[in-house]
């Protein structure tokens, strides 16, 4: 088993049903990475996810290879890696197909900020005010961080010249 802040390699059924039980029992985000030992876009983004990993301790980032746990990624509907489910309650919520590491950065930004309680007059990105987004996420990972600040800036700057 891996330590927390570290990709968890599911190489069986078991552990996968495992992983989904606790996740749901946590109330906690999963993020999934459906991939593949010898495609090279899997192996590119492999250090990004262990990256988010590390930065997001409230999110439970999993590893499912498709070709050992093929019935498993067809159960979740995946076909095409990589792709990145992001499970909460047992549910997908979000998903990110193909090798896309902004994308994935984004999406886990936005979702560890929901998941996590740091602000409960802010549930989500879309009901707060930007400067209020900025402050609830920038606990959660300083990708989310960057991305809400980016955000904020280009929405202050089209403001400023319309």
């Amino acid at each position: 088993m891996a330590e927390e802040n570290q990709v968890i390699d599911c190489n069986s059924t078991n552990a996968w049903e495992e992983q989904l039980r606790r996740g749901n029992e946590n109330k906690r985000l999963l993020v999934v990475d459906f991939t593949a030992w010898s495609y090279g876009p899997c192996q590119l983004i492999a250090p990004i996810l262990a990256e988010l990993a590390k930065k997001n301790p409230e999110v439970t980032f999993l590893k499912v290879y498709v070709d050992e746990l093929n019935t498993v990624s067809e159960k979740w509907g995946v076909d095409a890696v990589p792709t990145f489910l992001f499970l909460k309650e047992g549910k997908v919520v979000d998903k990110v197909v193909g090798a896309k590491k902004d994308e994935l950065r984004t999406k886990v930004g936005k979702h560890a900020a929901v998941a996590s309680p740091t602000d409960d007059s802010c549930p989500t990105s879309d009901t707060c005010p930007s400067g209020a987004t900025a402050i609830a996420t920038a606990t959660s990972s300083e990708s989310a961080t960057a991305t809400c600040t980016a955000t904020a800036t280009s929405t202050a700057t089209s403001t400023d010249t319309a």
